[in-house]
């Protein structure tokens, strides 16, 4: 199930200042759109990558959501530290 982009806008914003949490990333889903991502995360902390193909993180070295996008879409994810 999709959720509409207001609703993922609300949702980040009742997460608080920091939405590196295990909700939102329990929210995350393959083939998710990149925009849709940075609607529930904000801006990334760090981007790279080449060829349509980049790797993405939210957060810092103890707590953080990290994503490979494929055609800015979620492609893989993990996280590390989350509540």
């Amino acid at each position: 199930m999709r959720l509409p982009l207001s609703a993922l806008l609300a949702t980040a914003l009742l997460a608080g200042c920091n939405p590196v949490t295990q909700d939102n990333f329990a929210r995350l889903k393959p083939g998710m759109p990149r925009a849709e991502v940075e609607a529930l995360l904000g801006e990334p902390t760090e981007c790279a990558g080449a060829l349509g193909v980049s790797s993405c993180q939210w957060g810092d070295e103890s707590r953080f959501i990290s994503i490979q996008f494929a055609a800015d879409q979620v492609l893989l994810f993990s996280g590390k530290g989350l509540k």
